[in-house]
């Protein structure tokens, strides 16, 4: 991901999306992961309704009922997620000693190196989406994975 803006991906990002260190985050994301698809959401309530829609269609959300909770969804965990455990937790500071005296420390190129290899291709027959941020700054870099 520390690597130079890789121009050539088209990112689509939307007129509002100016800030040229978002795009340039997102087309190394985009190069590292390869989604089939990149989605910029703008936060409108349309797209709001579209998605939730999508999400009850699919399973993975179960409206509540209107009368008693309105505009209300359930969304469990998938089985196959699994907790923070403390092996796979990594405090990757330039300085071991700065991680604490309980904590696992890696060396941050080691783990970088460790992650381009995890993530190459990871989103590969996937949609990608980015958020906009509800105070204002061009986007949240949040992203969300889902069968397109």
């Amino acid at each position: 991901m520390n690597q130079p803006y890789v121009a050539a991906i088209d990112i689509g990002a939307p007129a509002y999306v100016q800030h040229h260190g978002v795009k340039e985050w997102v087309a190394r994301f985009a190069a590292l992961a390869k989604p089939d698809r990149i989605q910029w959401c703008d936060g409108s309530q349309e797209e709001y309704d579209r998605l939730c829609g999508e999400m009850v269609k699919s399973g993975m959300l179960k409206r509540l009922n209107s009368k008693l909770r309105p505009n209300s969804f359930l969304a469990l965990s998938d089985p196959n997620d699994v907790a923070r455990t403390e092996d796979r937790t990594f405090i990757c500071s330039q300085k071991k000693e700065d991680a604490g005296p309980t904590n696992n420390w890696v060396d941050p190129a080691e783990m970088r190196a460790t992650l381009d290899k995890l993530f190459d291709g990871c989103m590969r027959g996937r949609l990608c989406m980015w958020f906009r941020s509800r105070w204002g700054r061009s986007a949240r870099i949040s992203r969300i994975s889902a069968s397109s």
